[in-house]
């Protein structure tokens, strides 16, 4: 014999497209799911691609499975295809068609929400003894509103629909959405009238003054006839030039904050918003009305609060996304395969703290006898930084049709200063070693190379620079320098020395140089291992706080890069 249980512990949310959420109590088992009523369904969906014996829902030992009765598309669980599944709390069941209905599986607890949200307005029935049939289809209308509390529509659409509800219950002849502003105020953010009908926000003049009151109170301010009502809300402004005769006020909160002992309430949560109905008639809010309103804001204020919590993940993860794709590109412009460039061998590697980096390094031959290196830190972190630093490689890259490297500092210095409102200024370095081992730098604020000679290690240069982008007046000249057979330039961002331990000390350049002293006969690889093997252990575990940038650039004669080849 069927399972008939004294009342529902399970529910089903029917979602479709247009339509507000409808929940549906599980009260038989098994629970047929199809098209039309001639099969005996229980949950009849309209929709004529749907079969008529399509799926059910069977109890077995405090457990709800769903079988596919023959629905000859299929039936799937959470984007998967079924027989039979054991359901879970959220599990999201479909039937194989992308614009069809979804049904979203409760457990007890939604049903719980329902039934808490009733009690609170379990002394209704002592109003009047029974319910009028007004009452029990405003009951309706109230738990179908409960219903989006799961529902995982827009926001907008969410928060309409419980606009429209709460217009229904009431007859109210508008009803509002309002949100605090960024300078606390509230200002509209959705405005229907009856039947459902949009109203321009910009012209709806709710009343100040019951709206201040109710958020000063932290309760809700209902008035059935403001002839009645006391003298600061008669004299409203709004109340006067409209002819309001009811209006109703709720103000909507985050769930409230409690200390340890949990029957002591501190203080209520965060200030959501507020709903606001008013009417042209007199009473036209009753004491059922009140009472049902009281329980519906308290949902609106979940609804809300829950929807906001959505909109803000799904925010996250389209950020994520695009964070993604940002990454790939910044690393996709990253110089690949450095093996190819004659009479140099070149290693590098960039590692950001965050997703994308304000870092950047590039190696490219400017002639056949001539190749170009550099590395740049931007100022600052994340995306601002590497839209940036993918701006200067492109400009700097220009530099392979001949132009004079100084000239293009000038200029690159010059439009980042006349862009003043970007905000972000460029650290650099940037060499040109010949083929005969004369080196032509230009340094711009960045932290000086080290040279390994013959197991000796000094700083390429002394004294200050400054940093493309900071100062308009700033002039940028390149100096010179011949390198040796196997002498190595070790490029780096301040991210390498500015590395900290547990301790919050800083790994520093005397470190670095001691790392990289005498090691005359390791090849720029090696090196480059040895630098992070010193600060991965000089860290200890400690958190990444810069971008780290290295880049080993090693002379060599044309006969050595010939012999390497061999």
């Amino acid at each position: 014999m069927p399972e008939q249980p004294n009342k529902p512990t399970m529910v089903l949310e029917v979602v479709s497209a247009g339509q507000p959420p409808q929940c549906v109590p599980i009260n038989q088992s098994p629970f047929l799911i199809g098209r039309g009523s001639e099969t005996g369904n229980h949950l009849q969906l309209d929709d004529r691609r749907i079969s008529r014996r399509c799926a059910a829902i069977v109890s077995e030992n405090g457990s709800y499975s769903l079988e596919d009765r023959g629905h000859r598309h299929g039936i799937f669980v959470n984007g998967e295809k079924i027989e039979r599944r054991t359901l879970a709390d959220g599990d999201v069941i479909q039937f194989g068609f992308e614009d069809c209905c979804e049904i979203v599986f409760r457990s007890s607890s939604g049903q719980t929400e329902i039934e808490s949200m009733l009690t609170r307005i379990g002394s209704i029935s002592s109003l009047s003894g029974t319910l009028a049939p007004s009452g029990l289809s405003k009951l309706n209308i109230l738990l179908e509103a409960t219903s989006l509390l799961h529902s995982q529509l827009p926001l907008d659409s969410v928060l309409g629909s419980m606009l429209d509800y709460a217009i229904s219950i009431t007859g109210a002849d508008r009803g509002l959405l309002l949100e605090p502003d960024v300078s606390g105020s509230m200002r509209v953010r959705l405005a229907h009238g009856a039947a459902g009908k949009s109203l321009p926000p910009e012209i709806i003049k709710p009343s100040q003054t019951a709206l201040r009151q109710a958020i000063e109170q932290q309760s809700s301010v209902v008035t059935k006839d403001l002839n009645m009502a006391g003298q600061n809300l008669q004299n409203a402004q709004s109340i006067m030039a409209q002819r309001l005769r009811s209006v109703v006020a709720i103000p909507l909160y985050t769930m409230p904050n409690a200390n340890s002992d949990q029957s002591v309430v501190v203080s209520k949560g965060e200030l959501l918003g507020a709903l606001y109905l008013d009417s042209r008639k007199p009473a036209a809010f009753s004491d059922l009305d009140r009472q049902i309103l009281d329980a519906l804001g308290v949902e609106a204020a979940s609804i809300l609060d829950n929807a906001r919590l959505v909109e803000r993940e799904r925010e996250r993860q389209r950020m994520e996304q695009e964070l993604s794709i940002a990454r790939h590109i910044q690393q996709a412009l990253l110089p690949q395969g450095l093996c190819g460039f004659p009479h140099l061998a070149v290693t590098g590697v960039h590692y950001p703290c965050h997703a994308v980096g304000g870092d950047y390094f590039d190696v490219f031959p400017v002639s056949e006898d001539r190749t170009a290196f550099l590395i740049a830190d931007v100022s600052g972190k994340g995306l601002g930084a590497a839209l940036l630093t993918t701006m200067l490689q492109g400009v700097l890259s220009g530099m392979t049709l001949g132009a004079d490297p100084v000239r293009v500092f000038n200029h690159l210095n010059r439009f980042l200063c006349e862009h003043a409102e970007v905000g972000r200024y460029a650290t650099m370095f940037f060499g040109l070693i010949d083929r005969d081992g004369t080196l032509e730098y230009i340094p711009a604020g960045h932290p000086s190379p080290i040279l390994l000679r013959r197991g000796e290690v000094t700083e390429l240069y002394a004294g200050g620079s400054f940093p493309v982008g900071l100062l308009p007046d700033a002039e940028f000249t390149a100096a010179r320098l011949k390198l040796e057979p196997e002498d190595t330039l070790i490029l780096f961002s301040d991210g390498i020395t500015e590395a900290e331990n547990p301790e919050r000390d800083l790994f520093g350049t005397p470190r670095l140089l001691e790392v990289l002293a005498g090691r005359r006969k390791a090849s720029v690889e090696s090196l480059q291992k040895k630098i992070f093997d010193e600060i991965g252990s000089f860290c200890n575990g400690a958190g990444q706080a810069d971008d780290m940038t290295l880049l080993l650039v090693r002379y060599r004669t044309p006969e050595q890069s010939d012999l390497q080849v061999n």
